[in-house]
């Protein structure tokens, strides 16, 4: 095969499109596993026993069982789950289901680092909140997510990394990311070698670049 006819513009494009999606959704997913990770987090500090048990019941669920499953399980299992309540198909979109299976797992990681972070900081913050007459929430809100927010930035940074790489799962599902597209080429013209080198490269490009945008912020947070 000749490598000028699978080295062309359109199949460069057609690959940096697929990195883009990649990276959309890699975000989009780490934005919503803060936000769950925040709140189990808050479960699991919290003084209510229920609220406690949510949370770890939610962490060892997702951390115990394969992103791969889970991604499946939203795709196959919800349509099935919607049509035995409800009597009726549901025909899901490929993409929010990805983005959703890859949100929730990114959630349970968030929410080791952010109670973590949040049991790390110093006690008499806490008692300086309560001498000021703030509610529990309040303090959690003003007083202790600031700070835990930024101590966790670097673990944060590699789980987006992490979800960048793993976005390639949901190739399993039809969903246009790079992984999948390289594959796509690789069929058009007998030759997985050279696409799957060009996705490599793209994934390495992401990553390196995040990992120093990363340590350029640690440096002006510092």
């Amino acid at each position: 095969m000749d490598l000028s006819a699978i080295l062309t513009l359109d199949n460069f494009l057609y690959l940096l499109y697929g990195a883009a999606m990649s990276l959309g959704i890699a975000a989009i997913a780490v934005l919503g596993g803060i936000t769950i990770g925040i709140i189990i987090a808050i479960f699991k500090s919290s003084k209510k026993k229920i609220l406690k048990i949510i949370g770890n019941i939610y962490v060892e669920v997702i951390r115990g069982t394969p992103m791969l499953l889970q991604i499946l399980f939203f795709y196959l299992g919800i349509p099935v789950i919607y049509r035995m309540i409800l009597g009726s198909s549901l025909r899901v979109d490929i993409y929010i289901c990805g983005i959703l299976a890859m949100a929730l797992n990114s959630g349970a990681y968030c929410a080791e680092l952010i109670r973590s972070a949040i049991a790390s900081i110093d006690k008499g913050q806490r008692e300086a909140g309560i001498s000021l007459d703030l509610k529990e929430s309040e303090i959690m809100r003003y007083i202790i997510l600031p700070q835990a927010i930024r101590r966790i930035i670097p673990p944060l940074v590699s789980e987006f990394i992490t979800l960048i790489k793993d976005s390639s799962l949901l190739g399993t599902i039809g969903v246009m990311e790079l992984l999948n597209r390289a594959k796509i080429i690789g069929t058009n013209y007998y030759n997985y070698l050279i696409p799957l080198l060009m996705a490599s490269a793209m994934y390495l490009v992401m990553t390196i670049c995040i990992s120093y945008l990363s340590r350029a912020l640690e440096r002006k947070l510092s």
